[in-house]
């Protein structure tokens, strides 16, 4: 029976079938009839499902595919939620842990930015193989972390994130959360392209982090599911955070390279000195945001060619 189900399943249709099952929701209830295995038994289930009608069990069978696929497609809505959650906005009960963790990180911090000025005060050339590699590695927390003790957040991947958030801020005036929607309209599909893939990955290890949470629900059928569940999501923690640097370092790169398209879609004259283009770029956001400056000159058309 389940043999002549599974050939029928064949072309195209049979494709979307197996990426829609081959995801962690497939292994979520795959697990929880381990466990079910495990509590109760395998002779009592099969017995029941021999029992079954063949009507039925093929019934059953496509009921299974069916919340599998669903319960995959809803926990989709959880990605940001969760990556929320990841990064350290938590619940008010959760404050003093909030607290304690985001401390922690601001002392690191500190030490961090304390010894990367003592090593870059020494200059390179006068660096030992291990205090250049120590400086490389401390040159990257710190321009990967909040530039300020007030920005920090209690996770890691948090503050990844918030200091890509103020990075372009402070560098260029513009505030990422003003900006980014209306730059996302502007950019290049090649830029969009690499921008989606960065954050289909992050969303992916978030997902998986979910599901393994999820699966603590087992517990009560079998002992052994925090044993897994744990690890896996631990683990896909710490994969978020590569897929997260990568996300992020494409963000501000973005920035770096598109921020001009900005200016010119609303007609407003780009920055001409470095130095003070901070300046111009909190005007800018201010228009967007709020109302326009004072101080803004008037719109700039293009030259016609």
């Amino acid at each position: 029976m389940y043999s002549k189900f599974l050939e029928g399943m064949t072309g195209k249709v049979s494709e979307q079938w197996v990426t829609n099952l081959l995801t962690p929701a497939f292994v979520f209830w795959l697990g929880g009839l381990a466990a079910s295995i495990y509590h109760f038994g395998w002779t009592p289930l099969k017995t029941w499902a021999l029992q079954q009608p063949q009507p039925v069990q093929v019934g059953l069978l496509i009921v299974g595919l069916i919340v599998i696929v669903t319960s995959s497609s809803v926990a989709q809505k959880f990605d940001r939620p969760m990556l929320r959650f990841l990064e350290g906005y938590w619940p008010r009960w959760m404050k003093p842990l909030r607290h304690k963790r985001t401390q922690r990180y601001v002392n690191q911090w500190q030490q961090q930015q304390q010894r990367w000025s003592t090593l870059y005060a020494k200059g390179e050339a006068a660096l030992s193989a291990e205090e250049l590699n120590e400086y490389a590695q401390l040159d990257w927390l710190v321009m990967h972390s909040p530039s300020q003790p007030n920005q920090f957040m209690p996770t890691r991947l948090g503050n990844l994130l918030r200091a890509s958030e103020y990075r372009s801020k402070e560098r260029y005036g513009l505030d990422a959360v003003v900006c980014w929607p209306r730059l996302w309209l502007l950019l290049p599909d090649s830029t969009r392209k690499e921008l989606q893939e960065a954050r289909a990955a992050l969303n992916t290890t978030v997902r998986i982090s979910f599901w393994s949470l999820l699966f603590l629900v087992w517990t009560p059928l079998a002992w052994w599911a925090p044993l897994l569940a744990l690890p896996v999501a631990w683990f896909s923690y710490r994969i978020a955070l590569s897929a997260a640097a990568v996300y992020v370092d494409l963000l501000e790169a973005t920035f770096d390279v598109h921020r001009h398209l900005l200016y010119q879609s609303l007609r407003i004259k780009l920055p001409k000195n470095p130095i003070k283009e901070a300046e111009d770029g909190k005007k800018l956001t201010q228009y967007l945001w709020r109302e326009p400056d004072p101080t803004m000159p008037d719109f700039h058309d293009p030259p016609k060619s």
